[in-house]
């Protein structure tokens, strides 16, 4: 491989290259809200006419220059544009490669290397409110970087990665509106007479967590991380709190249980990350008489509802109580037409957990790599074998 040669950061991207757009006309357009750390692309949601804000096109990277979404890592591939520029909101900064300098896919995944992201970090303006990383900062920025042939190695590595996990993700979408199809042709289209009522709460436990503050773990042995409200979204990090392993075990999450979050954010999810303790204003769901599918599911098409009964109660944080668990009415079919149903949505769901277990192992070993390919640490000849393995 070539030399690896220092430079600015400017000089290895354009920064917010010139785009005209018409006025008259609704162009595509990214927000932050389309922007995930974890995932590769942000795809536009919606048209909408010009009204200022950052220019890109396909392949561009966007790069959040807002905090708390810096520090984050909110940065992203722009697709989906079908040959169209776009805009969106003036809080990210466009990155594009320059020909015969950098490679496109290489530019997204040095801008979602720690030591860029990290440079942001430190460089944000302002006092009051949040706080932002100019443009001008990346003048300033020095890196080392190889040459455009061992950029694209690199990115074709970490690429093929993000390629697995897109297409698991994918996956799973396809299987959960499978699972919605089937539970709203069974209990909303075609339910049968003679299908018992009973109350959501009679058919699960829904069993609140701790305040794991009161827990605090004592070693780094004997820990768990705690499971929020906020982890149950973006997944344990390196900000997560850790508790004490000692606490009762029936407070213990593991990968596929069904996790339900009562209070401020609303939701119900097959968990998919490491064991955890769970936190209070989270119900932990299980069920001896029904299986997973049939709770989750319930629990699940009752949401919508909840997140109107939470919104009505005037608190800081809306919320349910146990008694709205108790008046949401459930059909539950008799034993046989239930286990006919058991036989079609286990096999999704046991997918969906065992893509979801994939997607955490991939996403782990293209986050360890990136830093050591980025910095030179290692070097492609060594990585490709140990992908395959992870892959297959």
């Amino acid at each position: 491989m070539g030399e690896w040669k220092e430079m600015k950061f400017s000089e290895l991207v354009e920064i917010n290259p010139p785009i005209s757009l018409s006025r008259a006309k609704e162009h595509f357009y990214i927000e932050m809200r389309d922007m995930e750390p974890a995932r590769r692309y942000a795809y536009p949601q919606r048209k909408r006419p010009l009204q200022g804000g950052s220019r890109f096109e396909e392949g561009d990277t966007l790069f959040a220059r807002i905090s708390p979404c810096t520090e984050k890592g909110n940065i992203n591939q722009a697709s989906g544009l079908n040959g169209e520029p776009g805009y969106g909101s003036t809080e990210f900064l466009v990155f594009r490669a320059k020909p015969g300098v950098s490679q496109q896919d290489f530019v997204l995944y040095f801008s979602k290397w720690n030591e860029i992201k990290d440079y942001a970090a430190n460089n944000l303006q302002g006092t009051s409110g949040r706080q932002r990383v100019a443009k001008e900062a990346f003048d300033e920025l020095e890196v080392i970087v190889p040459e455009p042939d061992e950029q694209r190695t690199i990115a074709s590595v970490l690429s093929s990665l993000d390629a697995k996990i897109d297409l698991l993700h994918r996956q799973n979408k396809t299987l959960e509106a499978m699972a919605e199809t089937l539970f709203r042709q069974w209990f909303v289209e075609e339910a049968e007479e003679g299908w018992i009522k009973r109350p959501l709460s009679s058919i699960a436990t829904y069993l609140n967590g701790v305040a794991c503050q009161k827990y605090p773990a004592k070693d780094a042995v004997n820990r768990l991380p705690v499971l929020k409200i906020k982890e149950l979204s973006a997944g344990i990090t390196d900000s997560s709190d850790w508790a004490t392993s000692a606490i009762d075990s029936k407070y213990h999450v593991e990968a596929g249980d069904v996790v339900f979050s009562w209070s401020a954010t609303l939701m119900v999810k097959l968990w998919d990350g490491p064991k955890a303790i769970l936190n209070q204003h989270l119900f932990k769901v299980t069920s001896e008489e029904f299986p997973k599918w049939f709770y989750f599911m319930w629990t699940k098409h009752y949401v919508v509802e909840f997140v109107s009964i939470a919104e009505s109660h005037a608190t800081t944080f809306g919320h349910i109580k146990r008694g709205d668990l108790d008046e949401a009415m459930v059909l539950v079919p008799s034993s046989e037409r239930l286990n006919e149903m058991t036989l079609v949505m286990e096999p999704l769901f046991g997918k969906h957990i065992t893509n979801s277990a994939q997607i955490k192992s991939l996403t782990a070993l293209r986050d360890t790599l990136l830093p050591k390919l980025m910095s030179g640490e290692v070097r492609v000849e060594g990585v490709v074998k140990s992908i395959e393995e992870a892959k297959a």
